[in-house]
Parts: structure tokens; C-alpha cells; sequence
């Protein structure tokens, strides 16, 4: 049965008191003792240390929120995985919309991301998802399979097994808007039908597939619900104890 995940993208906020406490926080609650859940708080890179040393409970998992696309040398401000690999980090985000907007990164800066956290032993979560232009023009599960096979469609199956996918339809992502879990649902199964056709239906049937768009206490149920969706990657609402715990005990059994 394929992981049902947490996920928290902290992005750039909190100070390191403020970090530390909802880390200490958000471990306070009754959670299910469930081996197939799993909490990811991806922090900024300055507090991975001192979070990761608050970290408790055993379904709780530190993840950067990037990394460098080469192992080392003159790159002044980048992160390498060997860092990220020294300080525990299990996993790294790779292929935000934040990071492919703003910082221009594309599939051939985003193929060499993945394949550095697969050689230091780094877990990637791919993002993956669609502007509103492409949502309002149809073509958004065409575009979505795309990023899907540019950047993972080089791996060896035993690479891509329990991998990590969260989509996130852009025009959802602190707007306020949501896509309908029936929206999420067809995304996301259109996702795993695209690594079925190359690499079968139990590779495919292994990929936590998350859903990243205003995920809230309120929605998260409804939305993990459905039969592909494993889960979300929270934004804004993860910076709060009391809504991210809720978001927690949201995901499926």
C-alpha cells in the first residue's frame, strides 16, 4: 500500500524560535500510530538543523526545499545534496512552481536536481502542475504528463518505485482557490496512468501522488478521500499548529 503523506512547505517564513515551536507543536497531538502515514515539514535550509533535532516522533521527516543542480564548487548561495545528505535530510522538494517561475528552472536543471538526490540517498518530491491558462485552454493533462515524463521518464523502475509526486495546479496555490477534489482526483489519476503506460501498474499503483493547491483543515478530508489522491503538500496552512494537525489526521487509513 503506497504512503499517505503530510506535507508542509514552510517556504520563507517563521523565525528559529517560531520554527522550533510549531516543530515541537504540531508532535504534541494524538495522532493514529499508522506506518503508512508520514509527515514531510520542509524547512528554509538555515533552520534544517536545529528542527531536525526536535524530531520526535518517528512518522515525522525533515525535507529541504531545494538543492543545487551540481555536486560542489564556485556556485556562492547553493546547497548541495552531500550538504543536505550530512545534516539527515530525507527529502527535497524539486520543481516548485515558485522555483520554476521565478528562478527559470526547467526540465534539464530539474533531471539533474532529481538525479543528485537519487545518488546521495535523498528522496525527491517532484512537483509537477498547470498555469490557469493551460487549465482554461484543456490541455492541462497533456502539460502535467509532459513534466511527468521529461523528468522522471529516465529512471529505472526501481528508482520510480514508492517515488513522490505532488501536483499543484499553480492557479490554486495562495489564491484562495481550490481545484474540487473531483479536479484533483482526474489530475492526479491521469498522473499515474502516465507512468503506467511506460513502467506498469504496480510501479504506478506505488507513486504517493499529493495534492498541493490551498489544502485547509476544512477541504483536506473531502480531498484525500479520493482513491489517487495520497495526501497534500500545505503551504500557508502548515505555519499553524491546529490546522496542519488537522490536516494530518485528514489523510486515508
Amino acid at each position: 500500500m503506497r504512503k499517505q503523506i503530510a506535507a508542509a512547505n514552510w517556504k520563507m517564513n517563521l523565525n528559529l524560535a517560531q520554527a522550533l515551536k510549531l516543530t515541537e507543536d504540531l508532535q504534541s497531538y494524538n495522532y493514529s500510530e499508522n506506518s503508512n502515514h508520514q509527515v514531510i515539514i520542509a524547512v528554509p535550509f538555515p533552520y534544517l538543523l536545529p528542527v531536525t533535532s526536535k524530531i520526535q516522533n518517528p512518522q515525522f521527516h525533515i525535507a529541504a526545499q531545494n538543492m543545487a543542480a551540481t555536486t560542489n564548487g564556485a556556485y556562492t548561495g547553493e546547497v548541495s545534496a552531500e550538504m543536505l545528505k550530512d545534516l539527515h535530510v530525507s527529502h527535497v522538494l524539486i520543481g516548485h512552481s515558485e522555483r520554476r517561475e521565478y528562478y527559470h528552472e526547467d526540465a534539464s536543471v530539474l533531471v539533474k536536481k532529481i538525479d543528485l538526490a537519487i545518488q546521495f540517498g535523498i528522496q525527491p518530491i517532484f512537483c509537477c502542475g498547470e498555469s490557469l491558462s493551460i487549465r482554461e485552454s484543456g490541455h492541462q493533462n497533456e502539460y502535467v504528463s509532459q513534466q511527468v515524463k521529461e523528468c522522471l521518464f529516465h529512471l529505472d523502475q526501481d528508482v520510480l518505485r514508492n517515488f513522490i509526486i505532488a501536483y499543484e495546479p499553480i492557479w490554486a496555490i495562495g489564491t484562495g482557490k481550490t481545484a474540487t477534489s473531483e479536479q484533483a482526483e482526474e489530475m492526479h489519476e491521469a498522473i499515474r496512468n502516465t507512468i503506467a503506460e511506460k513502467y506498469g501498474n504496480d510501479i504506478a499503483d506505488s507513486v504517493s501522488i499529493l495534492y498541493g493547491g490551498s489544502v485547509k483543515a476544512a477541504n483536506a478530508k473531502e480531498i484525500f478521500g479520493k482513491p489517487n489522491v495520497d495526501g497534500g503538500l500545505v503551504g500557508g496552512a502548515s505555519l499553524v499548529a491546529d490546522e496542519f494537525s488537522q490536516i494530518i489526521m485528514s489523510l486515508k487509513p
